[in-house]
This record gives C-alpha cells, structure tokens and sequence, in this order.
C-alpha cells in the first residue's frame, strides 16, 4: 500500500483541518493509502495549538514523533542557521519509523536541510501557478494585482534545497478577471493610479478588498489540491519520477467544489 509520512509544526486550527481532511478520505478509501507517521517540529507542551494537534493525531490513532525545532541547539540557530538547519534535521530523519512512498509539508514552518530533500520525496505547497509569482502567500498576491493578472491557482511542488524552486508536481489554475471580481478590480485601478501600490499597502494591507478576494479563491482551492494529489500519486496516476509531470487538477476541483463531493 503507498504509504504516506506528513510533516507538521501544529500551530493552528488550519493544519488540524488538513491532517483530519486527508485522513478521511484515507479511511473512507478515497485515497488508497496508509498514513505511516505524523512529524511534528514541537513538542507536547510547546503552546495551546500544537497540544491540540497532538490531542488529534492520538485520537485518530497516528503514529506521532516530534522534535522541538524551538528548544534544538538555540544558540546555533542563531549563530550559523544552515548548521543548525542540517543538524536539526538529520536528527528528525533518525526519527522516522519506516520509509514512505511521499511526505506532505501541511504548514510545516521550518526550511528542510539539503540533506533531507534527497532522502525524502517531499511535497509543498504554494499558491501560484507553475512558474508564476514566488514567495510568501501574501507578496504572490501583490504581484498578481500589481501585474494586473488574468489568472493564478495554487500548485503542489516537489521541494529541493533551493526553496520555491522545485518543480511542481500538480495544480490548478482559476480567473481572477471573473464577474464576482470586475468591481473590485475597477476600483483598485483607481486607488493604483492615484496613490500606487505604496500606499495601499500601507493603508489597507491585506483588508484591501481585491487582495481578500484572490486570497479566499485560492484557500478554498488549496485543500482539494492535496487531496486529489495524494490520491493521483497513491492510485499510480502520476509517479514521483513521471516526466509528464505537472498534472493540471483543475477540472477536479472545480467539479468538487461545486458539487461538494469527492469523486
């Protein structure tokens, strides 16, 4: 059976929602997989939301190991970060009880070592398009309305040790020029063109009403992404080496999100 490993700091309401998605469609045998372990990077007692996330991984019965990233060798941390980045990790890969088929980062806050990224298969997300815009979730939102985007999407991308570079393993893309945005695209060009992106920045930040609008499209989409990702590589639909890769999921994710069912 394709097994999976997941990889997770814990820290808040939306990594328990993904860990309790994925492993539903697990048990209801939508994805045709074992989920071997659960890696956290706190440790039982850290703070409120990893506790909760650990309460989760025992009550559905995961195998669970964790490592404080936090509390590991603090003063390297500080001193040479890529060190103490190898050395954290190669303590973590000494953890793991088995080998899997793939690992998800599922809001895993840490950049994984170089030496990780070669013993592990390791997906990631990220909400863009296969070479569009890169960094945080925040600033790829910025590009798009500064770029005057027609469209974007989200993408699950093989990681390597250069971060947001590895190449995207699926997708799925949408219009961001749709009626339910045209209003609000009209009246950020006027705010462009009066104060410029500067300003609304400073002003309104992320509360600026064509940002929200992006942002919400790509979270309702992000979820679905990761569940007919790992059932496409559990059912042999793609192959970690597959040089067809990426596999464009939008039609599937449009489908489930307008009928609500898994299929």
């Amino acid at each position: 059976m394709f097994k999976l490993g997941w990889f997770s700091t814990g820290r808040d309401e939306a990594a328990r929602l993904l860990l309790q998605t994925v492993f539903d469609r697990i048990a209801e045998g939508f994805i045709p997989a074992k989920m071997a372990y659960v890696f956290v990077s706190r440790r039982p007692g850290e703070s409120a939301e990893s506790d909760l996330f650990f309460k989760l991984c025992e009550d559905l019965g995961l195998q669970t190991i964790y490592l404080s990233a936090r509390e590991f060798k603090p003063d390297l941390r500080i001193q040479d970060r890529e060190a103490w980045r190898n050395e954290y990790h190669r303590m973590v890969l000494d953890k793991l009880p088995e080998e899997v088929d793939l690992v998800v980062l599922a809001g895993y806050m840490w950049v994984v070592s170089e030496e990780m990224c070669r013993e592990l298969p390791m997906l990631n997300l990220h909400p863009a398009l296969p070479g569009g815009p890169k960094g945080t979730w925040q600033e790829v939102i910025w590009q798009l309305i500064s770029a005057r985007a027609a469209e974007t999407g989200v993408m699950m991308h093989r990681v390597t040790p250069v971060l947001d570079e590895g190449p995207a393993a699926t997708f799925c893309r949408f219009s961001i020029r749709t009626d339910s945005f045209r209003s609000l695209w009209e009246a950020c060009e006027k705010k462009l063109l009066k104060h410029g992106l500067s300003a609304i920045l400073q002003t309104e930040g992320e509360n600026e009403p064509l940002f929200r609008k992006i942002r919400e499209e790509g979270v309702k989409r992000e979820l679905p992404l990761i569940v007919y990702t790992l059932k496409a590589f559990a059912e042999g639909e793609i192959d970690w080496q597959a040089p067809e890769l990426p596999l464009d999921l939008s039609l599937r994710i449009e489908k489930h999100l307008e009928t609500g069912s898994w299929a």
